[in-house]
């Protein structure tokens, strides 16, 4: 029984971490707790998301109840609370307007997708957060200068009882939840709810001491509130603003590096780069291999370090895993000045797995290796081209464009010179084919 109750408050056993390593990795996509901005560590499970919905329910009658209580009182403390709940509760609104308009598949013209409207909404909460809190500020300081008299101290008392119900009940639920689906960042939201409702707490203070006869307990307590309000604001903009502008938590590029650590003929991660569309994280990472390495330990290479890092990274959407090099960017040239010139014509594929056109093509985002696939099996995964360099193996993953699995392309140019010798490795259900081919970039056509 004793047990039960411990863990009913939130005293119990917890795992942090995204689980299966034996070792901490709830830094890695953590924000601590801000307004406008939904862990991604939460929004990767549907039960997650079903906690943060409820959520959102309680404190929205939380906060309804307590505003009746605010209009027919003048209390500001308590107006000051009611905007921290609702502060609190429309931090779903962002993942909710995402996830419906996620639901559709990319296009020509947003080829990643919706997400960022999740930032977009962002910064709209977070911009209705500091009005209402300058509203509350102005309210507590006016009441300071002009005080007036409160009505229904005990109904003040009762809203303010209201409100650490209600956050209790938030605290406990996402605690228990949180526990269930190992995410540190829910169990954090679960602590930091009960610590609101202590601040609610604050505004049965006020009314008692303006029962006592102190009548400017109110709007300290409203001006108290306030502060606090303003320095969600703080956080929660910064978080946001650094999601728009392509930034991410330090600990998302340690996370990756120590992924790459589990997987053995990397010989170094040479960069690693990493952005946040909505909740889904995007990761691009280049690392290098022994020169020795064949085209199918290359391709067991990129696999593994993809897979590690899908097992590090619950918010992970898409990682891509491209070969650079270990000598400089001039080395393969000398390589190049012994290559045959070969015809101009894009390389014309025909094998089991796939016929049609590869090529190097221009494209709004820079040159491109595409493959125009006008057959292929129905089991065929994934195309990958490996370049043979001076210094090493360039890698280049061919992906969908807009959703066309009949148009693959490179997410990123093909290094220079563009004179190189190269295979196509074609993985299906359980084969494999390799289509060794040559492009000679000083006859290429644009």
């Amino acid at each position: 029984m004793l047990d039960k109750v411990r863990d009913w408050f939130g005293f119990g056993p917890m795992t942090l971490g995204f689980g299966g390593h034996g070792h901490d990795h709830s830094d890695a996509g953590g924000h601590g707790h801000t307004h406008g901005v939904i862990d991604p560590t939460i929004a990767t499970t549907d039960r997650g998301i079903w906690a943060i919905k409820w959520s959102f329910v309680i404190l929205v009658i939380t906060a309804a109840l307590q505003l009746v209580v605010v209009f027919i009182s003048g209390s500001v403390a308590l107006l000051a609370d009611t905007i921290h709940n609702v502060g609190d509760a429309v931090t779903a609104i962002p993942l909710w307007i995402a996830f419906m308009l996620a639901r559709g598949k990319p296009s020509k013209t947003f080829t990643y997708g919706l997400g960022r409207v999740e930032d977009l909404a962002g910064i709209i909460i977070v911009l209705i957060i500091l009005f209402s809190a300058i509203v509350a500020g102005y309210e507590a300081i006016d009441r300071l200068i002009n005080p007036r008299p409160i009505a229904f101290l005990g109904w003040v008392a009762v809203a303010g009882l209201i409100g650490f119900i209600g956050n209790e009940l938030v605290a406990v639920f996402r605690i228990r939840v949180g526990r269930e689906i190992n995410s540190a960042a829910l169990i954090a939201d679960g602590y930091h709810a009960r610590t609101d409702g202590f601040t609610s707490l604050a505004v049965v203070l006020g009314a008692i001491g303006v029962w006592l006869g102190f009548p400017l307990a109110d709007p300290i307590i409203g001006l108290l509130i306030t502060v606090a309000i303003f320095a969600i604001v703080w956080q929660s903009s910064k978080a946001v603003l650094t999601r728009m502008l392509d930034g991410v938590e330090p600990g998302i590029v340690d996370e990756i590096h120590h992924a790459a650590e589990h997987v053995q003929g990397i010989e170094r991660v040479r960069s690693v780069q990493a952005r946040w569309i909505g909740h889904r994280l995007h990761a691009d990472v280049a690392i290098s291999v022994p020169n020795t390495a064949t085209a199918t330990e290359i391709m067991s290479v990129t696999e593994a370090l993809k897979s590690e890092l899908f097992e590090h990274l619950p918010a992970l959407a898409e990682a891509n895993i491209r070969l650079e090099s270990s000598v400089g960017p001039g080395a393969g040239r000398a390589e190049t000045a012994h290559a045959e010139q070969h015809a101009p014509e894009p390389f014309k594929v025909a094998c089991d797995l796939a016929t049609g056109t590869l090529e190097i093509v221009d494209t709004p985002a820079g040159e491109r290796m595409r493959l125009t696939v006008d057959q292929h099996a129905d089991d065929l995964m994934t195309a990958t081209v490996i370049i043979d360099r001076f210094g090493g193996p360039e890698t280049l993953p061919l992906q969908s464009v807009a959703g066309d699995h009949h148009r693959l392309e490179s997410t990123v140019a093909p290094a220079e010179p563009h004179e190189f010798q190269a295979k196509l490795i074609l993985v299906a259900k359980d084969r494999q084919q390799e289509v060794p081919f040559k492009i000679d970039g000083s006859r290429r056509s644009g």
